[in-house]
């Protein structure tokens, strides 16, 4: 027990002091002569820990790294310290990320099939943030690029892997219906053409 107590410090001086997270594999090199059991049960106890003292964080598992992060209620009070930039995603460049997330690895034509418009400045800005790459060319006619998220789209939105998204059936049909009936209001008849130029 004494020897558990004593692991269970030393993660969490590792966690705070890393600014990335630690994944278990990296929290075991350096500890050292440690067992995976071992390491695993440090965080256990860490994370039963925070929850039992009530404490404003906790231990969170994002893009397959432990990190000590803040517990949601608190964020309107750390919002006022770190205020946040204009620097957000558009609502076309989140629709156009939801569609790599879920159908990934996907072709730029698969995207715009989905979306209806042309998707060349939203993915312009996706890889530009770092939140898609490109994986490779898919085995069809032209070779066209495939693309898929990166492990920053998984720090962003704190999920531990991509089987962390929530299910499609998790959604309402009024959630799915997002936007549609906007969207094809603008791309219908003549004003097709210049709805694809403004919806990138």
């Amino acid at each position: 027990m004494e020897n558990c107590q004593r692991v269970k410090k030393i993660i969490e001086a590792l966690l705070v002091v890393s600014e990335a997270g630690l994944s278990r594999g990296e929290i075991r090199a350096a500890i050292g002569d440690i067992e995976p059991r071992e390491v695993d049960e440090g965080i256990r106890l860490l994370k039963e820990e925070y929850s039992r003292d009530e404490r404003a964080f906790n231990i969170a598992e994002i893009a397959g790294k432990c990190r000590i992060v803040t517990k949601p209620e608190y964020m309107p009070w750390i919002s006022n310290l770190y205020r946040p930039g204009t620097d957000r995603l558009s609502g076309p460049s989140l629709e156009t990320l939801a569609i790599i997330a879920y159908k990934q690895p996907a072709t730029r034509a698969e995207i715009e099939s989905i979306r209806g418009v042309n998707v060349g400045g939203a993915l312009k800005t996706l890889l530009e943030k770092e939140l898609v790459r490109v994986r490779g060319r898919k085995d069809a006619v032209g070779r066209p690029l495939i693309y898929g998220t990166t492990e920053k789209f998984l720090e962003l939105f704190g999920l531990n892997s991509l089987a962390d998204l929530p299910l499609l059936r998790d959604f309402s049909e009024e959630d799915l219906e997002y936007g549609r009936s906007r969207e094809q209001e603008v791309v219908t008849g003549e004003g097709r053409e210049e709805a694809e130029g403004g919806k990138q």
